[in-house]
C-alpha cells in the first residue's frame, strides 16, 4: 500500500497519522518514517499544500522578474536594456510552471518513494488516536496524530465584503491576468509583496493600511524604505485608513471601496490581506475536548497541551508560533524526532532549549524575508521586542550603501542594517537588513543568533571583500566604537 491513494485495507493502524500534506505534514511524516515508524498522510486538497501552489512558490515566481529588472536598471551597461515593460504573460507562465500547473503528481511520487501512505479526503478526529476520513474510513494511531492543516486567509466583517468576492492571497498568486486597477488592503508581507508584483506587471495599485506604516513586525525602518520604493514604483499608499464598506453590483464587475474618511475608490479587483486563521474548524477537535477553529496550544516539542495521553501534536501554522513555511518544516523535524523518541521510550531532552526536541527558534531566532523591492530580511528580536522582553541592549545601525559590495551591486544602492546586542552576554538578539539582495545575507545572522555567538568571536568571521556581507564588519566596528 503506497502513496497512490491507498485502497481500503484490513489493517488501518499506523504509528503516526498526519492531517495535512503541506510542507509541514510531509516533513513530519518523512522524519517519523525515517525513524522507523509507519506513517500515513491525510489530505483533502493538493499534496504540497499552501506553499507549493498558493503562497511561497507562486508569489516568489511572480516577484523574481520584478526584482531582477529593478536591479538591472541600476547596473551600468544594462540600464537601457532593462528599461522595458515586463512580459506579463511570460511571467504568469513562469509562475504556473513553478506551481506544477496546480497538479501534485510529483509530490505524490515523492511520498510514494519513501513508502509513506496517502489517503485523499477530509480527516477528522474521532476521539483519542482515531481519525475518520470523509465519514467512512477509520485510521488509528499507535503513537501520535499530528495536525498539520495550516492556516487560511480571513475576511474581516466589513459590510458587503463577502458578497463582493474579493481576492485572498490564493487569488492574488494564481490570477490568470493582470487587473487594470487593484486595491490591496493590509500592510503586512502579503500586501506588500502582491502590491510590488502586480504594480510591476502593469496594474494600477492602491495600498490601504490601517496603521501608520508597512511591515509592522519588523524594525520601523524596513517599512519606511519599502514604502518609499513602492511610491516610486507608482503604488498609491494610504496609511491610517480603514475600509467602511465594499460594493460590487455584478460578479466580475468593478468593486467600490468606501473608506472611513468618506473617500471612494473604484477598482477591478480587491485583495484582502489582513490576517489568517487556523484550519482547525472541521477536524473534530471537539471530540478530544478542544474548541473547533482554535489555534492549538503546544509545548516546545509541538505536543498539544491539555489532551490526556499526550498523543496529539499541532505543528506548523496551527500552533500560531511562527506562520512561515520554513518554521513549519523546522517544527516538523522537532516534532518528528520527539514522537520517535517517545515511541521508543527514549528520554525527551526537555531541559535543553536548543536540543533535538525543542522548537526554541520559534521564539528566539525566526528568520523571514519579504521579497519586496528592496528586500527586507530579519531574524530574532527587534529592538522594541528586546526591550519589552527586559533585555539590556545596544542597537547598532549601518548604512548598507556605504559598503563597497553594495555600491558595486547597483548604482544608487539604498539600504540599512541593524543588529540588536544583549549587553549582558554580548551576543546578538536580532538583526535586520533592508536592500537589494539582502535575503542571502540573512542566514549568517540566523547562525549568529541561534548559535548565540559571542561578539568577540564574530570578529574572527571575516567577510569576503568586496561583498555586501562586509556590513558585518562595519556593524562590529560601530559596536566597538
Amino acid at each position: 500500500m503506497a502513496a497512490t491513494e491507498a485502497t481500503k485495507a484490513a489493517d488501518e493502524a499506523y504509528d503516526v497519522i498526519v492531517l495535512g500534506a503541506g510542507p509541514t505534514g510531509e516533513n513530519l511524516a518523512d522524519w517519523a518514517h525515517a525513524a522507523g515508524l509507519s506513517a500515513v498522510v491525510v489530505e483533502s486538497e493538493l499534496v504540497g499544500g499552501e506553499c507549493s501552489y498558493w503562497a511561497c512558490m507562486p508569489s516568489k515566481a511572480l516577484l523574481r522578474p520584478v526584482t531582477a529588472r529593478s536591479e538591472a536598471r541600476r547596473v551600468p551597461g544594462l540600464k537601457d536594456a532593462a528599461d522595458m515593460a515586463l512580459d506579463a504573460p511570460a511571467v504568469l507562465a513562469h509562475r504556473d510552471a513553478f506551481t506544477s500547473y496546480w497538479k501534485d503528481d510529483g509530490q505524490v511520487r515523492w511520498l510514494d518513494s519513501l513508502g509513506i501512505d496517502l489517503v485523499r479526503g477530509q480527516g477528522r478526529l474521532a476521539g483519542p488516536r482515531r481519525v475518520v476520513v470523509d465519514g467512512g474510513r477509520v485510521l488509528t494511531a499507535r503513537h501520535a496524530v499530528a495536525v498539520c492543516t495550516g492556516s487560511r486567509a480571513v475576511l474581516p466583517g466589513i459590510p458587503g465584503l463577502a458578497e463582493a468576492r474579493p481576492w485572498t492571497s490564493r487569488d492574488a498568486t494564481s490570477a490568470k491576468s493582470v487587473p487594470g486597477r487593484l486595491v490591496v488592503v493590509g500592510g503586512g508581507v502579503v500586501g506588500v509583496e502582491m502590491a510590488t508584483a502586480w504594480r510591476a506587471l502593469g496594474a494600477s495599485v492602491t495600498l490601504l493600511v490601517r496603521g501608520d506604516g508597512l511591515l509592522p513586525r519588523m524594525e520601523p525602518f524596513a517599512g519606511h524604505l519599502v514604502a518609499e520604493s513602492l511610491a516610486e514604483a507608482g503604488v498609491f499608499l494610504r496609511t491610517g485608513v480603514e475600509v467602511r464598506e465594499v460594493r460590487r453590483e455584478a460578479p466580475g464587475g468593478p468593486v467600490t471601496v468606501l473608506l472611513d474618511s468618506g473617500d471612494e475608490i473604484v477598482a477591478d479587483e480587491l485583495l484582502i490581506a489582513t490576517g489568517r486563521a487556523p484550519r482547525t474548524e472541521d477536524i473534530g477537535l471537539d471530540t478530544v475536548g478542544l474548541a473547533p477553529g482554535s489555534w492549538l496550544d503546544v509545548d516546545d516539542s509541538c505536543r498539544v497541551t491539555g489532551v490526556t495521553g499526550g498523543w496529539l501534536y499541532g505543528v506548523g501554522d496551527v500552533n500560531h508560533r511562527a506562520l512561515l513555511t520554513h518554521q513549519g518544516k523546522y517544527q516538523a523535524r522537532i516534532a518528528g524526532a520527539a514522537i520517535a523518541a517517545r515511541a521508543r521510550g527514549v528520554p525527551i531532552l526537555e531541559s535543553d532549549r536548543w536540543g533535538a526536541h525543542a522548537a526554541t527558534a520559534d521564539t528566539l531566532a525566526v528568520p523571514q524575508v519579504v521579497f519586496s523591492d528592496p528586500e527586507a530580511a530579519s531574524v530574532g528580536l527587534t529592538a522594541a521586542a528586546a526591550e519589552k522582553a527586559g533585555y539590556r541592549t545596544r542597537v547598532v545601525d549601518q548604512d548598507l550603501a556605504a559598503v563597497a559590495g553594495a555600491s558595486l551591486y547597483a548604482d544608487g544602492y539604498r539600504g540599512r542594517a541593524r543588529m540588536v546586542v544583549d549587553l549582558d552576554r554580548e551576543v546578538l538578539l536580532g538583526a535586520t537588513f533592508v536592500g537589494a539582495g539582502v535575503g542571502e545575507l540573512l542566514h549568517s545572522a540566523t547562525v549568529a543568533v541561534a548559535g548565540e555567538v559571542p561578539i568577540e568571536r564574530l570578529w574572527h568571521a571575516v567577510p569576503a571583500y568586496p561583498t555586501i556581507s562586509e556590513v558585518w564588519l562595519r556593524l562590529l566596528e560601530a559596536y566597538r566604537g
